[in-house]
């Protein structure tokens, strides 16, 4: 099963609001300038980076770390209710 984990415009919005934090914790499997990607079991966690992400030292594929992020609602599109008349 794939999570995937969109930080970009809540980061800014963490500031203002004390929005719950969760972590996960895994060696790296992929690494780019805008993701980490980390085996938790047979899970993998894609987590979006961007220029706000703090990283303490030099990210390397291999590495166990643990990642901290929030998961906040960008858009809601409400929906009709089919059953109704």
């Amino acid at each position: 099963m794939k999570f995937i984990v969109v930080l970009g415009a809540m980061l800014f919005s963490m500031s203002a609001f004390a929005a719950k934090t969760y972590q996960v914790t895994g060696p790296i499997v992929e690494l780019s300038d805008s993701r980490i990607i980390v085996q938790k079991g047979s899970d993998r966690w894609e987590i979006e980076r961007n220029p706000n992400t703090k990283v303490t030292g030099d990210l390397k594929v291999g590495q166990k770390v643990t990642i901290e992020y929030t998961m906040a609602a960008d858009t809601v599109e409400i929906k009709s209710d089919s059953k109704k008349k």
